[in-house]
């Protein structure tokens, strides 16, 4: 295929990444009015956050697995209409329950975009030429993770368009998606007699879901020593060992283990579950630091989030066009996670008084880090295993950096609450305010447990205890996120850099069955 016609088939895998990726962030400045409107809990709060990271993060590897077996093209345009559905069924909600099923939902067809659209990619480009694509790719994914919290809060703060339209924004672009992936996407269907393990897929669907609940909930809905945690980390745990006896004995695994012996696949997952932590777990409370302890609106935070967006916009696109001109990449590793270990550490330093200017620096920082790093350790993986694994491959790396995503969030979420707590308890002794009376006097501070303070109502001296709390709290979180991140690093030292192949996964699937190369289809003739 030549550059234009890849171009061609890459914007509607585009379009449903960005898709993929808005969901999840586009109600993190909307959320508080969701919940007031609806009338529910706080722990419908907590819920219709992670349940869709839930559904996506369980359901990526069964999509992956389906995707070494199925249409591909199907399979993204099906996963597409479930984000469809999910979607309106979230914008004409008017109870908690249906918002969080439909939630799921979307979470669901989220997890076929994010593992698909990867899968898809290394089937139709070698990987020498993948890394300006995927360049492209980690630029995308940059804008829908930051540009979410933006979308949000303007629509909450307009008043003729509202939360509702935050799950109505991705319809159009789901459903121009689909049309795009039905005109410009050609793939050979490959006829394979075989049949996908449900038992295991199960299994491990409910094993990672017991153990995601667990971090959702564990220090905020329940103690982290508590019957609660054991239940839910041992049921857990016996469910994944009996996926992985399961996945050992059957003929067509949904996570063929033997891809583990892989040196490049194991320590490239290792990485994506500790990038997926530092950098989920560190960026996603960026926006209440902003209204928080700086005072902005919704609209206000989610522009101030751009200098991350254009360090990793340029980074990703930069490093993947060189890597395309000269085949060496690990440096681009190595140098990406050390530059995130460095923005994490920088940003540990922020407080309630931080100038626009240096919190700009700190991002853009972190935002080359990742863009160097995310998208370029999907493509050692691909480059490094059998054609017929490339979904499975592709799909555990993708679940694992969401998995560390949320449990990152989950974990450093209960740490944030119980500092803001701490620090809010001081700030009000010594203002001679009980700090009991003043927390319930202004809406308490914990994250997805009671109400966050509207700080806009609060008399001057409160308020800048809360902004204290915040900040100091938000900056602890980056100094527990930077480890990771330096985990990360030590793990691509190890990876050991081979030649990017020059040909494209359906080509290599073709040799590797001893076939003739597959036919370039009519819609897309080679030139």
């Amino acid at each position: 295929m030549s550059d234009r016609q890849i171009l061609q088939a890459m914007s509607g895998l585009m379009a449903g990444m960005f898709v993929a990726i808005l969901a999840g962030t586009v109600v993190a400045n909307a959320l508080p009015r969701i919940i007031t409107d609806l009338g529910a809990s706080q722990s419908a709060y907590t819920w219709v956050v992670t349940s869709e990271l839930l559904a996506m993060t369980a359901t990526v590897p069964l999509w992956g697995k389906l995707s070494d077996l199925y249409n591909k093209k199907l399979l993204l345009q099906l996963s597409l209409a479930m984000f469809v559905v999910g979607s309106l069924l979230a914008g004409f909600s008017q109870g908690a329950g249906l918002l969080i099923f439909s939630r799921v939902v979307q979470g669901i067809g989220a997890g076929g975009l994010t593992a698909l659209a990867q899968v898809v990619m290394a089937a139709i480009v070698p990987p020498r030429r993948l890394g300006r694509y995927a360049g492209i790719f980690g630029a995308v994914f940059a804008v829908g993770t930051v540009i979410g919290p933006l979308v949000g809060g303007v629509m909450v703060d307009t008043s003729w368009l509202g939360w509702r339209w935050c799950f109505f924004i991705g319809v159009p672009f789901a459903l121009l998606a689909i049309l795009l992936l039905q005109r410009t996407l050609s793939l050979p269907t490959v006829r394979r007699e075989a049949k996908v393990d449900y038992l295991g897929a199960f299994l491990l669907v409910a094993g990672v879901c017991a153990l995601l609940i667990w971090v959702s909930l564990a220090g905020n809905r329940f103690d982290w020593a508590s019957w609660q945690t054991a239940a839910l980390t041992g049921g857990g745990a016996l469910l994944l060992a009996l996926a992985v006896y399961v996945e050992s004995r059957v003929p067509e695994p949904v996570v063929p283990l033997g891809i583990f012996r892989n040196r490049t696949v194991t320590l490239t997952t290792v990485a994506s579950l500790f990038v997926g932590v530092a950098m989920f777990g560190g960026t996603v409370f960026l926006s209440q630091y902003f209204q928080l302890a700086l005072g902005k609106s919704p609209t206000v935070a989610g522009l101030m989030s751009l200098p991350m967006i254009g360090g990793l916009l340029v980074s990703s696109t930069v490093a993947g066009q060189i890597i395309s001109a000269t085949g060496k990449w690990k440096a681009y590793l190595v140098a990406g996670a050390f530059i995130m270990t460095a923005g994490l550490g920088l940003l540990s330093t922020i407080d309630a008084d931080t100038g626009f200017g240096v919190l700009s620096l700190y991002m853009a920082t972190l935002g080359v880090g990742v863009g160097m790093l995310m998208q370029n350790l999907v493509l050692a993986a691909q480059n490094d295993v059998a054609a017929a694994d490339l979904g499975a491959a592709t799909s555990v790396l993708s679940f694992f950096r969401s998995m560390g995503g949320t449990i990152g969030t989950s974990v450093l979420g209960a740490v944030l609450a119980h500092r803001v707590t701490d620090e809010m308890g001081k700030g009000l002794q010594a203002l001679g305010i009980d700090p009991a009376a003043g927390a319930a006097s202004q809406g308490g501070g914990a994250h997805g447990g009671d109400a966050v303070p509207d700080v806009t109502q609060l008399p001057g001296p409160v308020r800048e205890v809360v902004e204290h709390a915040y900040a100091v709290a938000t900056a602890e979180l980056f100094l527990i996120a930077a480890p990771f991140a330096l985990l990360a690093l030590v793990a691509v030292v190890f990876i050991k850099e081979k030649p990017l192949k020059t040909t494209s996964g359906m080509q290599r699937l073709a040799e590797e069955s001893g076939q003739a190369e597959p036919e370039a289809p009519a819609a897309a003739p080679v030139h």
